[in-house]
């Protein structure tokens, strides 16, 4: 005999059906990404982030050439990872600028650093002399300062490939030097870029550098990249940086004249003993015999000392470093 559904189990059918698409739907909702047909994405996000690793220790390493070849406070800092149409990246050059177009070896293809023309004079003028307290309006610059720049430009190229030999054999050399985007064409108009832009802090002024790779060109590495193992190189390399950076400061630190002064005393005249005094009067100081000098270096109070001679030599032996308490205490006694 047929058994026949009531309309109380039909209606708890029909509601756990319901309930079962719309669960479909949800799951179907936070699976799908758009997708922008007319820009597409070459590069996905973990490739990007693993880019931008490999462009920050190139930017510490740019850092510290920087400083020691500019002798000055000099930062650089990866500001954005772009995918562009190279026709949207041409737009945004301004003209004239300072393009150097370098080769991809191993790649068919060519890159492009940009370097914007107020950093540029400002890295001339500082490799020539020149203090560059004021930023310098845009211009083309001369076949002679090209020449003078192309020293810096192949040292950030050769940086460069050192960065990118952390994830594979990457060579990247100089090929030529435009003044006007329109001649720069290293890849097709609708062709994705990829561009990274660079903070670059000269003393207290503050200037733009970019870097143009055309994805073709790199298309091999870029399957390749991932950030599995690229974090302790990455974190290794560091290291490395920062006992460089140590090397240079101490350096640097290492020629720096400083004045060092030992304070024999004091001592406290009226303006009518100051106009009495005579050759072979004695001034009595506030120091004792036995008592220790203070020794300032560059105008500040640092060491306790005591006088003595070496051959026919006035001189002062250290015997502590002076605590916060004398400090104070001698900064109040002036």
């Amino acid at each position: 005999m047929a058994e026949f559904l009531t309309q109380e189990e039909i209606d708890s059918l029909l509601q756990a059906a319901k309930q079962e698409a719309l669960g479909f739907e949800q799951r179907f909702q936070r699976d799908v990404v758009s997708y922008d047909f007319r820009r597409p994405n070459r590069i996905s996000k973990n490739q990007l982030r693993t880019i931008q690793n490999i462009h920050e220790t190139f930017a510490e390493s740019i850092s510290y050439y920087f400083v020691s070849k500019l002798q000055t406070v000099a930062t650089v800092n990866v500001t954005s990872v772009d995918q562009l149409f190279y026709s949207e990246y041409i737009l945004s050059v301004t003209n004239p600028n300072c393009l150097y177009v370098f080769d991809i070896e191993g790649a068919d293809g060519s890159g492009v650093l940009e370097i914007s023309p107020p950093l540029a004079l400002t890295l001339i003028e500082r490799l020539l002399g020149g203090a560059a307290d004021q930023p310098r309006k845009p211009r083309s610059i001369t076949p002679i300062e090209q020449a003078v720049l192309r020293g810096v430009v192949e040292h950030i190229l050769s940086e460069l490939s050192a960065a990118w030999r952390s994830v594979t054999e990457c060579t990247f050399r100089y090929n030529r030097f435009e003044s006007e985007p329109d001649f720069v064409q290293i890849a097709p108009a609708s062709e994705i870029v990829l561009v990274v832009s660079f903070d670059v802090s000269i003393g207290l002024h503050a200037f733009v550098m970019n870097l143009c790779f055309p994805t073709f060109a790199l298309e091999e590495v870029i399957a390749r990249l991932n950030t599995e193992g690229l974090t302790t190189r990455h974190v290794g390399r560091r290291k490395e940086r920062e006992q460089e950076s140590l090397r240079i400061l101490q350096q640097l630190l290492s020629v720096v004249d400083l004045p060092i002064v030992a304070e024999l005393g004091r001592a406290t005249l009226t303006v009518r003993e100051l106009l009495e005094l005579n050759v072979g009067d004695v001034i009595k100081l506030d120091t004792s015999i036995t008592g220790e000098l203070v020794v300032s270096v560059d105008a500040k109070p640092r060491f306790a000392a005591r006088p003595g001679k070496v051959g026919d030599k006035r001189a002062i032996r250290i015997t502590r470093v002076l605590g916060v308490e004398d400090i104070l205490l001698h900064s109040s006694s002036h």
